[in-house]
């Protein structure tokens, strides 16, 4: 029996980033972090201090990540890193630490510009937040796009403003509606970065998500389910009031994300289900289960439901 081809050209029931990235790229292409030594501003004063509730650094930074390094010194020993196991890899500039537009443009330019004197470095990748770009930075990225691969990945977290307060957020949703329609004004890359799970929320409001991010022009989707780290504000709140927590076992997310899967705008590229961290760092849910390993489970129910990426999709559905 022939597979079903989707609309975005393969018989993979969602549109998955990696067979996207392999349509963009002849060789392998691997992200290397970077800590060029970026705060936020709900940490610096500007609009905050503490940071987000759920917010440790240490649960995604490599070892190599040292700000004793210049940038080039930790793009070459990610790439050292790498190398090892793949010679012709070509590799992506990821600016992951905090909130890596957070300075001026005459500070930004020259480490971004650093960065890709690597010669095996074929663009970058930005992590930050929706209210730390402006149209001058915008431009410039742009204009850098034109040239090498650029994407800007916001961390939007929830599309409520009142979870956006609750985890110090210190933007709107307005803010991230803002960034993502500026960046796909300019043909910049851009993705979205939300948490599914967040104390308050409800199925109902996840799945809404699904609907009022869909009516957005996002190219990208990275989905992340609500974890309890250690050092963070959430873990304290966890440990204080737990019942005010929904945690997910496996089974329940997976069920979650093909719901969420079915009502997203197939045009949408989903890079990430889920985020992880290491077991030391990890109070809960404990999972056990490695990406790959959750990928195939989501992909096995999407099997079982007879069911795909915007099979429940509508562009009836505006958002706020």
């Amino acid at each position: 029996m022939k597979q079903q081809t989707y609309i975005w050209g393969h018989t993979k029931r969602y549109n998955d980033f990696p067979t996207y990235f392999r349509s963009l790229f002849s060789e392998r292409v691997q992200k290397v972090s970077v800590d060029a030594g970026f705060t936020c501003p709900n940490r610096d004063g500007t609009k905050g201090r503490g940071g987000c509730t759920y917010c440790n650094n240490k649960t995604f930074k490599p070892t190599y990540c040292n700000l004793e390094n210049s940038v080039s010194h930790q793009v070459q020993q990610g790439i050292r890193f790498f190398e090892k196991k793949y010679k012709s890899m070509r590799f992506l500039a990821y600016f992951q630490a905090y909130t890596s537009t957070w300075a001026p443009l005459g500070n930004l330019i020259p480490l971004y510009e650093e960065a890709l004197q690597h010669p095996k470095i074929v663009g970058l990748v930005i992590s930050t937040r929706p209210d730390a770009v402006n149209e001058a930075l915008l431009d410039y990225l742009a204009e850098l796009s034109q040239k090498v691969y650029v994407m800007v990945e916001f961390g939007l977290e929830s599309h409520l403003d009142h979870s956006l307060k609750k985890i110090n957020r210190g933007h709107t949703f307005a803010d991230s509606v803002w960034a993502l329609e500026q960046t796909s004004q300019r043909s910049i890359n851009n993705c979205a970065h939300l948490i599914l799970g967040l104390p308050g929320e409800t199925r109902s409001d996840w799945l809404d998500q699904a609907r009022v991010i869909s009516q957005l022009p996002v190219k990208n989707l990275k989905l992340h389910q609500l974890q309890i780290h250690k050092e963070t504000v959430l873990e304290k709140q966890y440990l204080q009031t737990p019942e005010q927590f929904q945690l997910f076992t496996a089974d329940e997310y997976i069920e979650l994300v093909v719901d969420y899967l079915e009502l997203l705008n197939p045009k949408i590229i989903v890079e990430r289900f889920i985020s992880q961290a290491p077991p030391g760092m990890l109070i809960a849910p404990k999972w056990g289960l490695k990406n790959f390993e959750f990928v195939a489970k989501v992909e096995k129910r999407l099997k079982e439901r007879d069911t795909w990426q915007g099979k429940k999709f509508s562009t009836r559905s505006k958002p706020d």
